[in-house]
């Protein structure tokens, strides 16, 4: 994978195919490969006419792994992701996060409005703002020394996916730390540009599609029926949903 320093990390990317470009950024213990490609998102959304760019985050996949949880803020993964997009020469693109990646995609519109179009939050309801209160279960989880240690459900959820995608758990321990950072009310109601919301009918993790969207100018909300926080991610409903609203707003 090709690779760029955002500010002395070096962050490990893949630009697929031709078309407009679409940023994609994946949720926590994840990486680009396995919440994009993996679940058919690239070749969904280059069969689209898009040209998606994939990335690993600080502390996941092929990129630098930190093991400083100051150095975790999701405001501040946001500026890796703004980086790629300056040193892609790419000025404004939609863009998709999941869970994690959709804090991150908030935080990046935020700071920078006009680097982005549109986006698509999947996995993440008003978690965005009041975070997410089992971080302590999941850091447990991911420093216990085997899975026999791990008895919470949500903690055995996240130690099996590190584990499968044999993920440096400690650098995943800190980034857990401050990665969860909430987003204050006032400032997700300052994000103007459309956002599709879209949260698994059974995700008890990210909280409320629909209270989300509200708060935001051009907020939609989606359910995806029928699917968790862990099943959602490659839903053919979600694929759907967000390539209709691609097709409505990418270009804007």
């Amino acid at each position: 994978m090709p690779q760029f320093s955002s500010a002395g990390i070096s962050i490990a990317y893949e630009v697929h195919g031709e078309g407009r470009p679409i940023l994609l950024i994946h949720g926590f213990g994840s990486s680009g490969k396995v919440n994009w490609i993996d679940t058919g998102w690239v070749e969904a959304l280059a069969g689209a006419g898009y040209q998606p760019i994939t990335f690993d985050n600080r502390g996941h996949g092929a990129s630098r792994k930190l093991y400083d949880a100051q150095l975790y803020y999701a405001h501040e993964m946001a500026r890796d992701a703004k980086r790629l997009l300056d040193h892609l020469g790419i000025a404004r693109a939609p863009i998709m996060g999941y869970s994690m990646g959709a804090r991150i995609a908030a935080y990046l519109m935020l700071q920078d409005p006009g680097a982005v179009s549109c986006a698509v939050w999947g996995g993440m309801g008003l978690n965005l703002i009041s975070g997410l209160e089992d971080s302590e279960e999941i850091i447990s989880a991911l420093t216990a020394e085997s899975l026999d240690q791990v008895t919470g459900r949500t903690g055995r959820q996240f130690r099996i996916f590190a584990d499968h995608n044999k993920a440096d758990r400690a650098a995943l321990a800190a980034c857990m730390v401050n990665s969860r950072e909430p987003m204050r009310e006032a400032d997700v109601r300052r994000i103007s540009q459309p956002v599709l919301v879209a949260v698994g009918s059974d995700d008890d993790m990210a909280g409320s599609a629909g209270g989300l969207a509200a708060l935001l100018p051009q907020g939609e909300a989606f359910t995806i029926e029928r699917r968790d926080h862990m099943r959602a991610t490659g839903d053919k409903q979600f694929k759907a949903a967000a390539l209709e609203f691609l097709a409505r707003h990418a270009a804007e």
